[in-house]
């Protein structure tokens, strides 16, 4: 066998074995390659998305939590006006009722007094017709010398 013929049979079943390849095998793993390229382009994409969604969620997530501390702490500010405002409340009902209290008992002290003087004019009525009974040794008349003591009463 020649060495050149053996040579143009190799070339031969080379060139078939390149234009079979080219034919039937290479489409498909270049399709497949395109593909899977295709696939990694769009993974990396989604990759880059979701990052930036990320940093948007935790930017959103930051702004709501300093909302949230704001309104906790007004929330906490109106509870303590409130507080300051029902003891200031529970103080003013506080002087008022003490207030009640001491002209309730002003009035009843007036009334005890009143009724202390009244029991007292009796008393020095009563003393006095006994003594003018005794200095006069006889009964005296109880309905002039009572107007008598009226009067006298009255003045004191």
């Amino acid at each position: 066998m020649n060495i050149n013929a053996t040579m143009i049979g190799q070339m031969i079943t080379f060139v078939i074995f390149v234009w079979f390849c080219m034919k039937f095998v290479w489409p498909p793993i270049t399709s497949a390659l395109a593909e899977r390229k295709k696939k990694i382009a769009d993974g990396l994409s989604a990759a880059d998305r979701a990052e930036h969604d990320l940093e948007l969620a935790q930017a959103k997530a930051v702004e709501r939590l300093t909302e949230a501390k704001q309104q906790g702490a007004e929330i906490i500010e109106q509870a303590n006006k409130r507080a300051a405002q029902l003891v200031d409340e529970a103080k003013d009902q506080a002087r008022e009722e003490g207030a009640r209290l001491v002209s309730a008992a002003q009035a009843e002290i007036e009334q005890d007094t009143n009724r202390a003087r009244e029991e007292l004019r009796a008393q020095v009525a009563a003393v006095a017709i006994a003594g003018a009974e005794k200095v006069l040794s006889s009964k005296v008349d109880a309905e002039e010398h009572n107007a008598m003591l009226d009067k006298l009463a009255a003045e004191l």
